[in-house]
């Protein structure tokens, strides 16, 4: 993840603290408490977004469980994008969770990803399929990585991937 996309979605997150469910909400300010820290503030939750967030980017990178939970606050403040996104997937053979579940007690991300759908393969069928939202490349390769919870870092075929998977 480019350093300048993580700042950006940690202030969105951050700035969309108040919008989020109980459980994730809750949960993140603890996080925020306990790992972030922002110079002036006895209480980190408590200060502005944006100086927030750029506190945020050291335990982004260190703390798996606060990054899970950054992630789960994302994708429920962009619910059309995860929707789209998982569909597509679906369509395109993955198997993958189902939407609603809990991405932040996954143990991490496998790091098999199908050689036939490239993030560039991903981006041109999500517009194909969705002509009037306007995303980022970033935002959509970040969906496609926490929906699938798979990094791009090891490429298989995708057929021969998902029939291991399924255990053939």
């Amino acid at each position: 993840m480019r350093d300048d996309f993580r700042l950006d979605m940690l202030r969105s997150v951050m700035a969309g603290m108040p919008q989020l469910s109980k459980p994730v909400g809750s949960g993140l300010t603890r996080m925020v408490k306990k790992l972030v820290q922002v110079p002036g503030f006895r209480n980190s939750s408590l200060a502005p977004a944006a100086i927030k967030a750029k506190s945020a980017v050291s335990a982004f990178e260190k703390s798996p469980a606060f990054t899970g939970l950054v992630l789960a606050a994302w994708l429920e403040l962009h619910p059309e994008l995860g929707a789209k996104m998982h569909a597509l997937l679906e369509m395109r053979g993955w198997k993958v969770l189902p939407l609603d579940a809990d991405r932040t007690k996954m143990p991490g991300f496998m790091i098999q990803w199908p050689q036939e759908d490239e993030f560039e393969i991903l981006h041109a069928a999500f517009r194909e399929a969705n002509p009037d939202m306007e995303v980022s490349d970033d935002d959509l390769g970040l969906m496609a990585v926490w929906i699938s919870g798979r990094l791009p870092y090891e490429h298989v075929e995708k057929a021969a991937l998902f029939r291991e998977e399924a255990g053939e």
